[in-house]
This record gives structure tokens, C-alpha cells and sequence, in this order.
């Protein structure tokens, strides 16, 4: 009898010691993914929040998106925290080497203060790389958004080092060859159109890697806005009756310039000036 009542108290100090040393080593149980992280910033998105460790975007370390279309709806995923972040703290959101110039109208529209904006414009990769760095370990940075091009797995190392010390989540734009490669990056996820096409805007996340837990399937976010709809047909456009109406230019048409028209010094300021559309970032 008083083996067995040793044996139950050795078994039971030994459960409290296992006990003891998953609580504080951060030791990965693959039965919980948010064991050990700490609580992310939500993503606005239900499914993708129920797939992120800590319950949305991590507050610091390198996050990757991996895609080859620019516009399929990547900072559409992001400016729900970017917007939370902008409006929480007083620090910077910065953007490096952006392959366009964001468009300032829809990022105010999905409530980003523009004022916490700060955008780097390096003259190279290097440059670049240097400019990352130095912004996630400013400590006045909340996130830093990254185009780098060609980068070594020793520089996002370097990266993920400066982002945990400069409490700076940093997101990194990659082509989507670059989920051949390993990474050091504690988050990676593949973006994809939507396979199937609709009236509401989604696309197709695969995480590939996450801290503590096995990559995703792909599963569908819905983006919750109708930018993707398909657009009519031109036909359908036409009004009945219009073809014999007069073929008299309007008034407002001498605003409009071709090939075969120049617009010289003597024109009127509205003729000579040059409206620049600039292709909307990630909207």
C-alpha cells in the first residue's frame, strides 16, 4: 500500500513539473497554436483570424505575403490593422520602395490617419534593406512594409532580430517563388485570385508557416467589398435611339487630347495640365 501511494505522489509531482514546464518554456504543443504567443492584432477577417497564432497579425517579427499580381487584394488584408495601428499609437507606418504610389484617398477610406504615414523611397536593394532595418529598430515604428526585391535568408534573419527588438511588425512583399525557399520569417503566407468569381471580392490564403502550428490549406477571404465584380459587357451600355442622335462633339471634349492633337504654350491652363492616374496599390 505505500508503494502505491508513493508511486501516485511521484506521478502527480511529476504531471505538476510537466505542467510547470510547458507554462514557461514556450515549448510547441501542436494541439494549440496561440500556447506560448502573445495576442495578435485582428485582422478585421473571421477565417483568417482563426488561422493566425494569438488571433490576428503578429505586433512584431517579419510576416511574408508571397504573391505574382499585384492588386489581387494584398494591402486589402492588411489595412484593417493598419488602420488600428494608425489610430492607437502615435508612431509610424512605414512603407519601402512601394512598387506605386499608394493611393492616398483609399487608404484614408479604409480609416487610416494619413499623417502616420511615412513612405522611403531608397535608391537601390541595399539601400533598402539598410532602410528596413534601421526603421524596425527606431522604436518609433509600429509597422514597416517592405518590397525588397532579391533578399538572403541572413538578411530576413537580421530583419526578424530588429522587428522583435524594435516591437515592429514588419510585412514583406515577395514574388511567390519564394515559397520554394526556406525563410526565417515566423509567418508566411501565399496569395492567390480566387478561383471561383463572384459579385464580392475574395482571395485565397495558404500559410505556408506559422509559429506553432503546420501550415494551412488554402482556404477563401471575403473582402467584403465588390471591386472584383465582373464588369458589363459594352453593349449593354447602349441606349436605345442613341446611334441617331447628333454626332456633335460636346463642349467639354476640347479637354480631351490624342495623337493627332497637340496642346501648345498657348493653351488654355486646363489643356496643359497633366492629370497622372496612379495605379491603386493593392485596392
Amino acid at each position: 500500500m505505500k508503494e502505491n501511494g508513493v508511486g501516485k505522489s511521484q506521478d502527480k509531482s511529476m504531471s505538476e513539473a510537466l505542467h510547470n514546464l510547458l507554462q514557461t518554456s514556450g515549448i510547441w504543443r501542436a494541439s494549440s497554436i496561440d500556447h506560448g504567443v502573445k495576442l495578435g492584432i485582428p485582422s478585421a477577417y473571421p477565417e483568417l483570424d482563426r488561422q493566425l497564432p494569438g488571433g490576428g497579425w503578429p505586433r512584431d517579427g517579419v510576416t511574408e505575403l508571397l504573391h505574382d499580381h499585384q492588386g489581387l487584394g494584398e494591402l486589402r488584408l492588411i489595412t484593417p490593422a493598419l488602420a488600428q495601428l494608425s489610430r492607437e499609437q502615435t508612431r509610424w507606418i512605414t512603407w519601402v520602395a512601394p512598387p506605386y504610389i499608394p493611393y492616398a484617398p483609399a487608404l484614408a477610406a479604409q480609416n487610416i490617419d494619413l499623417s502616420s504615414l511615412l513612405m522611403v523611397t531608397p535608391g537601390n536593394g541595399k539601400d533598402a534593406l539598410w532602410a528596413i532595418e534601421k526603421a524596425l529598430l527606431s522604436h518609433s515604428c509600429s509597422a514597416v512594409l517592405a518590397w525588397p526585391g532579391t533578399i538572403r535568408n541572413k538578411d530576413i534573419r537580421r530583419l526578424q532580430v530588429a522587428a522583435r527588438e524594435g516591437n515592429c511588425w514588419s510585412i514583406l512583399f515577395r514574388p511567390t517563388q519564394a515559397a520554394r525557399q526556406a525563410s526565417p520569417a515566423e509567418l508566411r503566407i501565399q496569395l492567390e485570385p480566387s478561383p471561383v468569381l463572384s459579385d464580392r471580392s475574395s482571395i485565397q490564403v495558404c500559410i505556408l508557416k506559422r509559429r506553432g502550428g503546420w501550415g494551412s490549406d488554402p482556404f477563401s477571404v471575403s473582402l467584403k467589398d465588390s471591386l472584383s465584380r465582373t464588369t458589363p459587357s459594352f453593349p449593354e451600355f447602349i441606349v436605345p435611339g442613341a446611334e441617331k442622335k447628333s454626332d456633335r462633339r460636346p463642349d467639354n471634349d476640347r479637354f480631351i487630347s490624342d495623337d493627332s492633337r497637340s496642346v501648345s504654350d498657348d493653351s488654355p491652363a486646363d489643356e496643359r495640365r497633366l492629370i497622372s492616374v496612379n495605379r491603386r496599390l493593392g485596392f
